[in-house]
């Protein structure tokens, strides 16, 4: 089967890619860890003790650092409709945080841990119709945002990645509704020709 030039041309990315390389040396299961990497040493949003959701976990390179961030003394739990390899430390559950019985599942094993911080780097598959995927990608993070509400607890943060586009301004409001302030964070790990970013929200008020 011939390859398209972007095909072509996204495998030379990627193998060529120096977050790529650093994966089998580090441990990480994705490049994504190098974003949060980025981002907390930024913005230190991360603390020892934390109880932190990540949603749309897998492969897992997300909780990973979240992990090493909280330390022995915090919680991570993970959601996925994806299978995830087991990390020791990190609580997994495999299903749509937006059906009632994982979410209701996720808040038992929360049990009385309020929770300080939900992240998600959520994306949906990519078709590469601007007109069918940034619905898409508001919609996943407009549903991170719910869920974040529903348990997070006074002056959390929120961590979530977006699509620049339509509608994206809008979000960005809803989320000033119910918090004190918003960042816009773009990692060097973000791939340059991405329009993906993320919004980093302080300061939960319910």
């Amino acid at each position: 089967m011939v390859k398209s030039k972007s095909s072509r041309r996204w495998l030379d990315e990627h193998f060529k890619d120096k977050y790529v390389k650093d994966i089998s040396d580090s441990g990480y299961r994705s490049r994504a860890s190098y974003k949060l990497l980025e981002m907390q040493k930024k913005d230190s949003f991360m603390r020892p003790g934390m109880t932190i959701v990540d949603l749309g976990a897998a492969p897992g390179g997300w909780s990973q650092i979240a992990l090493s961030a909280v330390g022995a003394k915090g919680k991570i739990l993970a959601t996925d409709i994806l299978p995830m390899e087991p990390i020791t430390g990190v609580d997994f559950i495999q299903g749509d945080f937006s059906n009632e019985e994982v979410f209701d599942d996720l808040v038992l094993r929360i049990g009385d841990s309020p929770v300080d911080l939900v992240i998600s780097d959520m994306a949906p598959n990519i078709s590469g119709i601007s007109a069918i995927d940034q619905p898409r990608c508001i919609y996943l993070a407009e549903l991170a945002l719910e869920f974040a509400r529903s348990i997070l607890k006074p002056g959390a943060y929120f961590l979530v990645k977006v699509f620049q586009g339509e509608g994206t301004d809008a979000y960005k409001a809803l989320i000033l509704r119910y918090f004190q302030k918003v960042k816009i964070r773009k990692p060097n790990a973000s791939r340059a020709r991405s329009k993906e970013f993320y919004f980093l929200a302080e300061g939960f008020n319910q």
